[in-house]
């Protein structure tokens, strides 16, 4: 199953890279295959569960995305706003075998224009290894890879008396289908016929007769459910293997024909014109059940060791679909959405909450102890983001939780603006009668007592605790957080005068050397305005796309508060989500046995080209043997605009097998200058 990585991204916003969701949609059980790069796309090749047919669609895809990422998929809505008559005013249809298939739908559309698809549409579906064929079966087509619901166009006039019967075939019939190949068909074979004979083999493929052609004007679209048994009876003995058919074998979702089969209508009347009859003739005799199975908790980690809370498991099966229809003290009832066939017992929502919970969590230990002079399991990174800091120059600061109130802070993304300040009934300070939010707080108050003492160069931090409240006589809610202040200048070893002043860069390498120590992912840091830091030297701090604190020059407004006379820089990083993360694998390599060889280049570019942006361009370009682009220096000054700036970077190139020559390199390497002149608008200096 291909999968577009633009499509999920418009299903559900997705900040993750292709990569990022190869990885996790695999370890949820849609095991990615291979991810390959198409021009401004990237496709992931799935391999999808036979028991998980709703995944053979983008948003079936999508939910399981939205899962992971706690998010909403956006399902496309499905507007006709051209309508004219009923559908029953010129098409009949009739269930004859309602074991075979226990759902058909008709709907009509007049006045149709065949012709070629818009580009968009042709884009999306060659991206997925999809041949192009014209407006009205590409939007058949697109629907079948958006909702998973195979769909089939009539020429509505080439069916004889306009019925539509469903039925198995006939001793000795056969039928032309669209591939130009006779074929005889069984008794046991379910097709659709008009009044006559044979239109279409039920779930596999329609017949050549009432294809659609440049002539057709009125379309009969048809969305039904099949019996998966049925279409994978008749696919194997005619030896043929569709998409339509792939997907009903699995089974598909049979209260969502008339979902998929109004999308469909409506992009036929928004690209193909046309007016469509204002409803859908839904021949349903025998109504599908709903099914609900109970789930106790404790079963979770009685069967997969899996320590999982009820509101997690909550979030993870409604996310998936599942309606909660009762609350027990010791049980939940869920309603099984019509498109999960694979779900009918307890162990099914087990599997379900160890999915999204995290297969490799699953593991073989011994019972935990509990007696003094344990750590705690974060304890370990806790102790590295220490001595990283240290060596780093910074000292470790321990401040009290009580604070005065800190309104001019912006707070850590944990605490929204519903959250409160917790406040002391009887406090023992008068001055500290709140629960700090913030440690800045209180390393500021470190800074200036320190400047006071005549101490002009300061570099602490702190980690704790804060505090905050979303609802009254609640429990507080706490998170831990990690804060940097940094002002003065630099020491180094034996020198009594500071080298240089302390700036940006150094309170951004320190918490970057941090994060490496803990063996988490790099950080993200970008551009923001953030309320207590100064305008133009402030940057908003994520990881794996989701924020987690801020970091710049402490604002002017708040450095006079404090009589701060020269630039201090903060940051504050909401240390919860950071020991949340899963530590990166520690991969091991031999050393090179071939030298490298560098090519340093000077790029005049805009003020507003980050260092970043240009060395990620550069491993965009993927060029032979490139081991990365590093960051030299930058120059302003004589010579330069003003509204640019000259930066120095170092490429690195090696082969694994050879010592590269001068002109091997070149010809690596200079394209990728070229690459980057063109994209940023650069000179070479």
């Amino acid at each position: 199953m291909f999968i577009s990585y633009n499509w999920l991204r418009e299903l559900t916003g997705t900040k993750l890279s292709p990569e990022e969701i190869r990885d996790r949609l695999t370890n949820v059980g849609l095991a990615v295959d291979a991810v390959a790069d198409r021009s401004d796309d990237f496709i992931f090749d799935v391999e999808v569960p036979s028991n998980r047919g709703d995944c053979l669609s983008h948003i079936g895809v999508a939910r399981e995305l939205a899962v992971i990422e706690r998010s909403q998929v956006s399902i496309p809505k499905s507007e006709v706003s051209n309508v004219s008559g009923k559908t029953s005013e010129s098409a009949s249809v009739e269930i004859r075998d309602v074991d075979l298939c226990p759902r058909y739908a008709a709907r009509i559309v007049r006045n149709v224009k065949i012709g070629l698809s818009p580009d968009w549409l042709v884009k999306k579906l060659e991206a997925i290894g999809q041949r192009p064929i014209n407006n009205v079966a590409d939007i058949t087509n697109y629907v079948l890879h958006e909702f998973g619901q195979p769909l089939h166009a009539f020429d509505l006039a080439k069916l004889t008396d306009r019925k539509i019967i469903v039925r198995r075939a006939a001793k000795g019939e056969s039928i032309k289908t669209l591939d130009g190949v006779e074929r005889k068909l069984e008794e046991q074979m379910l097709v659709i016929a008009d009044a006559k004979a044979p239109v279409a083999v039920a779930g596999v493929m329609g017949g050549e007769f009432s294809e659609i052609s440049n002539l057709t004007t009125d379309v009969l679209i048809e969305s039904a459910y099949f019996n998966p048994s049925s279409v994978r009876r008749t696919a194997k003995l005619l030896g043929l293997h569709t998409e339509a058919s792939h997907r009903f074998e699995r089974g598909t979702d049979p209260e969502g024909v008339i979902a998929a089969q109004s999308r469909c209508v409506a992009l036929i009347c928004e690209l193909a014109g046309g007016t469509a009859t204002e409803d859908a003739l839904d021949v349903y005799p025998k109504p599908m059940q709903t099914m609900s199975v109970a789930l106790r908790p404790a079963r979770v980690e009685a069967i997969t060791s899996l320590q999982v809370e009820v509101d997690e498991m909550r979030r993870i099966l409604s996310a998936l679909g599942f309606g909660l229809r009762a609350e027990e003290s010791r049980a939940l009832s869920f309603d099984v959405p019509s498109w999960r066939h694979d779900v009918s017992i307890e162990e099914d929502l087990v599997e379900e909450v160890a999915r999204h919970t995290g297969y490799d969590k699953i593991e073989t230990s011994l019972p935990p102890a509990h007696h003094a002079g344990e750590y705690h399991e974060s304890e370990e990174r806790k102790r590295a983001l220490r001595r990283a800091l240290s060596a780093h120059g910074f000292g470790e600061a321990i401040n009290l939780s009580f604070i005065e109130l800190a309104n001019d802070f912006e707070l850590i993304s944990a605490f929204n603006a519903a959250t409160s300040v917790v406040t002391l009934t009887n406090p023992i300070i008068e001055e500290s009668s709140r629960m700090r939010q913030t440690l800045l707080l209180g390393l500021l108050n470190s800074v200036r007592h320190n400047l006071n003492h005549g101490i002009r160069e300061v570099s602490v931090f702190e980690m704790g605790r804060i505090f905050g409240s979303n609802e009254k006589g609640s429990l507080p809610l706490e998170r831990e957080s990690l804060a940097l202040v940094a002002t003065g200048g630099i020491q180094e070893a034996d020198r009594a005068q500071p080298a240089r002043e302390v700036d940006f860069y150094d309170l951004k390498g320190a918490i970057e050397a941090a994060i490496e120590a803990m063996n988490l992912p790099p950080l993200t840091f970008e551009p923001a305005t953030v309320r207590h830091l100064r305008p133009g030297q402030s940057a908003e701090i994520s990881a794996n796309g989701a924020r987690v604190g801020t970091m710049g020059r402490l604002a002017d407004l708040i450095a006079v508060e404090y009589k701060f006379r020269q630039p201090v820089f903060v940051a504050e990083l909401d240390l919860t989500t950071l020991l949340e993360m899963s530590p990166q694998p520690v991969l091991y390599a031999p050393l090179p046995r071939f030298p490298s060889i560098v090519r340093d280049v000077s790029l005049l570019v805009n003020r507003a080209v980050t260092v970043a942006e240009l060395a990620k361009a550069a491993a965009d370009q993927t060029p032979a043997h490139f081991m990365g682009a590093t960051f030299v220096g930058t120059y302003e000054g004589e010579g330069i605009p003003d509204n640019k700036r000259s930066v120095t970077l170092r490429f690195e190139y090696r082969a694994d097998d050879r010592t590269m020559r001068d002109d091997e390199v070149d010809a690596i390497h200079w394209p990728v200058v070229e690459a980057l002149k063109k994209q940023f608008n650069a000179e070479v200096r």
